[in-house]
């Protein structure tokens, strides 16, 4: 668990929207930079939690989609997972 907690996609997504909040309270208009904003972190949260997902699905010797960065390294994942 705490490998996934503290991957540091999760952890840049996670500061990125503490960020994005300061903004809020501090009384500055809603603009289309703002909105902007949000939309990136929303995707840079997917593209995290997705990757965890991968890396667990790896982990359990189940088949990771093509197009993820585990593609390729599910057999070291499923080595670590028996050593331990």
């Amino acid at each position: 668990m705490r490998k996934y907690l503290f991957g540091t996609g999760l952890l840049t997504a996670i500061t990125g929207g503490i960020t994005l909040l300061r903004a809020l309270r501090e009384d500055a208009p809603f603009t289309w930079r703002t909105a902007l904003g949000w939309l990136s972190w929303g995707i840079s949260l997917t593209l995290a939690i997705g990757a965890i997902l991968d890396i667990r699905r790896a982990g359990r010797g189940e088949l990771v989609a093509r197009d993820s960065p585990v593609h390729g390294k599910e057999k070291k994942y499923l080595v670590r997972r028996i050593q331990r």
